[in-house]
């Protein structure tokens, strides 16, 4: 069954979501590469879904914001050929007024949300194309079309990864290839200690455990959905957003200023 499965890669995959992920995978019948920065904790991981699923687990220690890291990891996973998935998790957030940020720790996100999910995306799907089959689930968040005045920087990577990931489906429309945009609203994991804001800061009745998160991505995945959002239970509200998006750039097509910019002339 593996064979026929594939490998799925998961980054970010030491706790979380990650984890969450390639325990559900491996439940699937997908062997996994697993990477994140904590070898300990991906060594354990590999340790006990080998036992429990009987998959083959290969791990790979990187720090994905690392420019060396990330091009060690990209060169293995687009040389593979068993590889048929690709689970973008990896990530990070500063929750802050802009100018608060640290210069590092804006790099940091822009480093690990855009530039190492983009590479990782492009560097899979080059090979998806060819066997006309393969997944890619790039996860996102609410706040990729929301901005608070501490997400400024973190819903602009969350944006960048929501247009990426539709400019994609649309570009493998014609194809096999499966592209998933998942969207997670507040999840409990441990990004929230990371980004400022202690997860106890939050209302408990809009937390969602990680388990839920990803079973719901994954169900949204088998229902054949491009963008999932695991915690929207009325789906007609993102046909209207998404009808409301492409009215408005249709509207923006012409060469002519709106009639209020010339009106007072």
């Amino acid at each position: 069954m593996n064979a026929i499965k594939g490998t799925a890669v998961v980054t970010g995959a030491s706790a979380g979501i990650g984890k969450a992920y390639a325990d559900r995978l491996a439940g699937r019948g997908y062997n996994l590469i697993l990477i994140a920065r904590r070898g300990d904790r991906l060594t354990a991981n590999a340790k006990g879904l080998m036992s429990k699923y009987g998959v083959t687990v290969k791990t790979i220690v990187a720090d994905l914001s690392a420019e060396a890291d990330l091009e060690r990891v990209k060169s293995v996973i687009e040389s593979d050929e068993s590889i048929t998935m690709l689970v973008n998790n990896a990530g990070t957030s500063t929750l802050a007024p802009s100018i608060q940020i640290e210069s590092d720790a804006r790099e940091a996100m822009t480093d690990l949300n855009v530039t190492a999910l983009t590479r990782l995306a492009l560097a899979v799907l080059p090979g998806f194309k060819t066997r006309n089959h393969g997944t890619l689930i790039n996860i996102g968040s609410v706040l990729g079309f929301f901005s608070l005045p501490i997400s400024s920087v973190y819903s602009a990577t969350k944006g960048y990864v929501l247009n990426f990931t539709l400019g994609l489906q649309d570009e493998f429309a014609d194809t096999n290839v499966a592209i998933q945009l998942v969207l997670p609203a507040a999840t409990a994991t441990d990004l929230w200690e990371i980004s400022g804001v202690p997860l106890t800061a939050l209302n408990p009745d809009h937390v969602m455990s990680i388990e839920d998160c990803v079973d719901a991505a994954l169900a949204g995945l088998d229902l054949g959905e491009k963008v999932t959002m695991p915690s929207v239970e009325d789906k007609s509200l993102l046909a209207t957003y998404n009808a409301a998006r492409i009215a408005l750039f249709s509207a923006s097509q012409s060469g002519k200023p709106a009639s209020r910019y010339t009106s007072a002339r």
